[in-house]
């Protein structure tokens, strides 16, 4: 028999805020989290995330949906790209990001939230 789970992110089970520019939303639902992340401009993982998590890249797996904003990936072999209002995306483990432009990034994150930017 299957049960019925609705959370809301007005009412988020946890709240992640490892920098000023960084504010991380979590609701638990089934056996997993989903992830709402809002990133300032200005704010890049290698400057705002890693003086946190440490290492030389963002191990986190992600994926996500873009609410708005847009976002810049440069992966460790060299691999960029940009994710804007509507973009799907998965990052893999090995990168750096940042907020291209003056307004806010929001993303919806299904796979990344249990584990980004815990120390």
């Amino acid at each position: 028999m299957s049960s019925l789970e609705i959370n809301d992110f007005s009412a988020p089970d946890e709240v992640r805020r490892p920098d000023a520019t960084v504010a991380i939303e979590v609701v638990k639902v089934a056996d997993g989290e989903v992830g709402r992340y809002t990133f300032q401009p200005g704010w890049r993982w290698s400057e705002h995330i890693k003086p946190v998590v440490g290492g030389d890249s963002c191990q986190t797996d992600h994926i996500g949906y873009v609410v708005s904003g847009r976002m810049g990936v440069r992966t460790d072999d060299g691999t960029t790209g940009e994710a804007s209002p509507g973009s799907v995306y998965r990052i893999p483990p090995g990168h750096d990001g940042w907020v291209i432009g003056d307004e806010p990034v929001v993303v919806v994150e299904f796979q990344g939230a249990a584990v980004y930017a815990r120390p």
